[in-house]
């Protein structure tokens, strides 16, 4: 790969900078991509395919050919730019261990290139696990630390570099980052409910959700990127829970299936990967990433995604 260079103009009262994003490409990408673009930042997009370059390139970005392995590439890149947005993971459910190994290998890449000079890089990361019969928050560390944990402990990883010329934060993501054109958890989940013939919801079913739309995702990217402080953990969270129940009802009503509790083993093992996160108590703030970013989230809630047919599967 090599480094490209652009030159668009600003909107007044902006700071332009050159940003490369990994994952532009993704249903989150595409909004912080377009994000940045209207904000009158120029971006890189790595793109893993032609039709990821074209799809980069439709958004007003310049697409850099790469992936996640190709760490000399991600040096360069991350050297040749004014800030970094690491969004890009491999989701491979069947060996996590490797998403896990090119997370972590990757956000050191970045960091590498990054230290000692100051610039801004805002990474993905996750809410779950953060606290036990609380909502979590930003002040809580997430407990993935080393190369064998959840991510291979990037966020942590990362957020060490604060200490090293990197001005570093970590956009924790709901774990519903919904909208028009999500492929993700939720509508995974409402696949296996049309194959299993009902919609399901773990025990009682008042086990909650956090979540954000993409939109208002994307917008708290951005300010994070053009003002957040080193080391700043960022909450993308415009609902604190969402009871699972709720949530299950409404894919229920919508795909017209009947409703039923299941075990939240049996959920589990039905649904890949998610299906473990199903019965879990996922609550979480984001009062202190508001007051710093000044960041207040405007788009459609959950419930009102599922309502206007976002999940409705043909």
């Amino acid at each position: 790969m090599s480094a490209t260079d652009i030159d668009h103009p600003a909107q007044e009262g902006n700071i332009t900078m050159r940003v490369f994003v990994t994952g532009a490409s993704g249903f989150i990408g595409r909004a912080v991509v377009a994000e940045l673009v209207e904000a009158g930042h120029a971006v890189v997009g790595l793109a893993r395919s032609d039709a990821s370059a074209a799809v980069v390139r439709e958004l007003g970005a310049d697409a850099r050919r790469g992936d996640l392995d190709d760490l000399d590439g991600l040096r360069e890149a991350a050297t040749a730019a004014d800030g970094v947005i690491h969004l890009a993971n491999k989701h491979d459910w069947t060996h996590p261990e490797e998403s896990n190994r090119a997370e972590r290998a990757a956000v050191h890449a970045i960091s590498e290139a990054l230290a000692g000079s100051d610039r801004p890089f805002v990474l993905a990361a996750g809410i779950a696990g953060l606290a036990t019969g609380r909502p979590g928050t930003e002040r809580d560390p997430s407990s993935a630390v080393g190369p064998d944990s959840p991510r291979g402990g990037a966020e942590n990883l990362a957020l060490e570099y604060a200490r090293s010329g990197v001005r570093v934060s970590s956009a924790r993501f709901a774990p519903t980052v919904h909208g028009e054109g999500d492929h993700g958890f939720i509508a995974i989940i409402a696949d296996t409910f049309l194959r299993r013939g009902a919609a399901a919801y773990p025990g009682d079913g008042r086990n909650r959700w956090p979540a954000v739309h993409r939109s208002d995702a994307a917008r708290l990217v951005r300010l994070g990127l053009e003002g957040a402080p080193a080391g700043s953990r960022l909450h993308a969270v415009a609902e604190e829970g969402v009871p699972v129940r709720e949530i299950v009802e409404a894919l229920a009503e919508r795909l017209g299936l009947p409703v039923e509790s299941a075990p939240a083993e049996e959920l589990a093992d039905a649904i890949p990967f998610i299906g473990r996160f199903l019965g879990t108590d996922m609550s979480a703030t984001s009062d202190i990433t508001r007051d710093l970013l000044g960041w207040k989230p405007e788009g459609p809630t959950l419930l009102e995604d599922i309502a206007a047919g976002h999940y409705d599967r043909s």
